[in-house]
């Protein structure tokens, strides 16, 4: 028989196990489209380590497996946002009309891209063909896609919300986002295609590369007007100003790359000209104007970076952290392809350095990651990007006991 003690401690831990149900049930309410940053991170950092100009036995290792830890955490993400929305009516297209949650949609869609960039940085060496056609395929479908994304977000956007300029943000360009990680993909399987067969692939990497960078020019340009006429982005968002290094690194990215493989994929007569190879001046094209794009980018990373320094004191974790990470991948992957371009060992090293330090950074940032949601300042009642201003997630733990 138990004794009075012992009954009592069985009766109370179904009720104890309850509670902590709850508590999580209604923290997964406030999972937002911002934590798919993280799969950007992890997954750009992924395919950074398998570029790396200098390498050391196990290097593809630890590349491989923070891009399988990318998928898993891809996949843990959709299921959490998944279930917010499926036990939260309507909290689908509150998230798309939210004036601060809604920009971070083209998030999940730049994490897809970057899974299908993993793919081929790792899968392709050991699969073969049949993995390039279906990443062809992919890359074709998910430009559909995301153009649907950039017009109709932008739409509702333009339309809806009435957003101040001394407000402005970089990530208010990530619904366009993803075509600037398409453009980088599609130049990355031109590595694997054989020669002629790519051309579709060079003018539709082009083309999207294009769109991403022009629309997130237009909006650069809104976000530098709000910071010469306004004051800087609060402490704990100043890490988001790095989203800004994005468009110019990736596009640099993209251009190096495809000029590289130029020479392969455009044909001698190309566009009826046959004075010159048309293949090898795009090359030095794309190069000059990678390297063009690129000091812009160290730019917007170099004044995010001193901002952030300046007020470091005075912040704390926020999604924003994960700025850290992902635009200055594309900075990194950019200066790697320049490098390899020009054949500089001064500028590889310096993009292994650079690679050394953003590694480190990642493990920083998921450590406080994991602290904040311990200590309930993120996945919690006015702390995320939906906050209060989306109706249903009310905080409903009043009167209830912590746990």
């Amino acid at each position: 028989m138990f004794t009075t003690n012992e009954r009592t401690a069985l009766l109370a831990r179904p009720l104890k196990d309850t509670a902590v149900r709850t508590r999580w049930q209604e923290r997964l309410q406030h999972f937002t489209w911002a934590w798919f940053e993280v799969t950007m991170s992890t997954g750009g950092l992924a395919t950074l380590l398998g570029q790396q100009p200098y390498t050391f036995t196990g290097l593809q290792t630890i590349g491989k497996t923070f891009f399988i830890l990318n998928i898993v955490l891809f996949v843990v993400s959709s299921g959490c946002i998944t279930y917010r929305f499926c036990n939260n009516k309507g909290s689908l297209m509150r998230s798309l009309h939210h004036p601060h949650e809604s920009f971070y949609f083209g998030a999940f869609f730049v994490s897809v891209a970057i899974i299908f960039y993993g793919v081929q940085q790792f899968g392709v060496p050991s699969c073969g063909p049949w993995l390039v056609k279906a990443l062809e395929v992919s890359f074709w479908t998910q430009a559909g896609i995301v153009m649907l994304v950039a017009v109709f977000q932008y739409h509702v956007i333009f339309d809806e919300e009435q957003l101040p300029v001394s407000d402005a943000m970089p990530h208010w360009i990530l619904p366009v986002y993803p075509f600037l990680i398409l453009g980088v993909l599609g130049s990355s399987l031109l590595k694997d295609v054989s020669a002629g067969a790519g051309l579709p692939i060079f003018i539709g990497s082009l083309a999207f590369q294009g769109l991403g960078w022009t629309v997130a020019f237009f909006m650069l340009t809104i976000y530098v007007t709000r910071l010469v006429n306004s004051e800087l982005p609060e402490a704990p968002k100043r890490p988001g100003m790095y989203v800004a290094v994005g468009p110019a690194s990736y596009t640099a990215n993209t251009l190096v790359t495809l000029g590289m493989q130029a020479p392969k994929h455009i044909p001698i007569n190309f566009l009826g000209i046959t004075s010159f190879l048309v293949g090898d001046a795009f090359k030095a094209i794309g190069v000059v104007t990678g390297i063009f794009l690129w000091l812009v980018a160290f730019w917007f990373s170099a004044l995010a970076t001193v901002s952030v320094i300046f007020t470091a004191k005075d912040s704390h974790f926020t999604l924003n952290y994960w700025a850290f990470i992902f635009p200055n991948v594309g900075l990194v992957i950019a200066l790697i392809h320049i490098a390899n371009a020009l054949e500089s060992d001064g500028l590889r090293w310096i993009g292994s350095g650079a690679t050394v330090i953003l590694s480190m950074l990642w493990f920083w940032i998921a450590f406080l990651n994991v602290k904040a949601i311990l200590e309930k300042k993120v996945l919690y009642p006015g702390t995320d990007e939906d906050m209060e201003d989306i109706e249903g997630h009310a905080d409903a733990s009043d009167g209830e006991e912590e746990v």
